[in-house]
């Protein structure tokens, strides 16, 4: 008699602000089921959406399958609430025990950006490396760092918050520094994000664009737009020094919905590499492999 040794299906969801993704993928990385709701408005009813998202993807898994869920934000280590998300309903909430109580099963549930690293460092552009960092730059700045194939996550759960660290070298564009919703002022994420390239360009221009507008109008030669976008990838590249002096990781993976900017992929290593110690180093970027999947992928890797 044979023994299967075949490892059990992975249901992951990831929470966003908008809408909540959930999938169902296999142990050879394919994905059995897949499906995207928007985010309901309110705390119970976004734990009522997640549980019966995992109950519908529990009919396309095997038995056993294990539960992973990503979510903005991070648990306090001490008190077991959820704290620091956009989502504020979830703020001061024991998020972690009431998806389990609803569900009545055990769920791992992990910081977003921290599952997008995951995702990346197991089988997206940072396998085979050993110590890989993460951006996902969108609306806000986020960040993840993974070590030999574990997400760093220190003694206070708040290893690379990236997004909450001062703005390395400040210019004088940069002067007065910018207010954050964290209680402190200079965070990177209020520079190195849409928000930041938005209020950017505003602040320069008098004129309120969106980002895509932004680089639409750099793409077709307007020197101002063009400018804020230069600005932007420097701030990032600054934010990329910093860590390769502390860190040195192996290689940074960027994702959001502005890592399309050649500026902040394929430029990064050698405009970070002038600011890291050296003034020569050698950094190591690349554009994620999973893109806006990579989230939902990595809290199926919880587990």
């Amino acid at each position: 008699m044979t023994t299967s040794t075949t490892a059990p299906d992975r249901i992951g969801i990831d929470l966003g602000g908008t809408k909540i993704d959930a999938i169902v993928l296999a142990d050879d990385g394919r994905v059995r089921f897949e499906k995207r709701v928007s985010t309901p408005r309110t705390y119970d009813a976004i734990l009522a959406a997640i549980a019966g998202m995992v109950r519908e993807a529990q009919e396309h898994a095997g038995a056993g399958a294990t539960i992973g869920v990503g979510a903005p934000g991070s648990v306090a280590p001490r008190t077991g609430l959820w704290r620091n998300a956009n989502i504020l309903d979830c703020n001061g909430k024991p998020m972690p025990a009431d998806i389990e109580q609803l569900l009545g099963r055990p769920v791992r549930l992990e910081n977003d950006a921290n599952c997008f690293a995951l995702s990346e460092a197991h089988d997206g552009a940072g396998a085979g490396h050993g110590v890989v960092a993460c951006f996902t730059i969108g609306t806000a700045l986020g960040g993840g760092l993974v070590i030999d194939g574990q997400v760093r996550h220190g003694p206070n759960n708040e290893a690379a918050e990236f997004g909450h660290t001062p703005m390395p070298w400040p210019n004088d564009s940069e002067w007065p520094l910018i207010p954050c919703f964290c209680g402190k002022a200079g965070c990177v994420e209020q520079y190195v994000s849409g928000t930041g390239l938005t209020r950017d360009y505003a602040k320069v221009t008098g004129v309120a664009l969106k980002g895509p507008d932004i680089v639409a109008k750099a793409r077709a030669g307007d020197d101002m737009a063009k400018a804020a976008i230069d600005r932007l990838a420097d701030r990032l590249a600054r934010l990329t020094a910093a860590i390769v002096n502390v860190v040195d990781p192996d290689i940074f993976v960027i994702g959001g919905g502005l890592s399309g900017l050649p500026e902040l992929v394929e430029e990064l290593g050698l405009r970070a590499g002038r600011y890291a110690f050296s003034g020569a180093a050698s950094v190591k970027v690349a554009r994620a492999r999973h893109g806006e999947k990579s989230g939902v992928r990595g809290a199926a890797r919880l587990w």
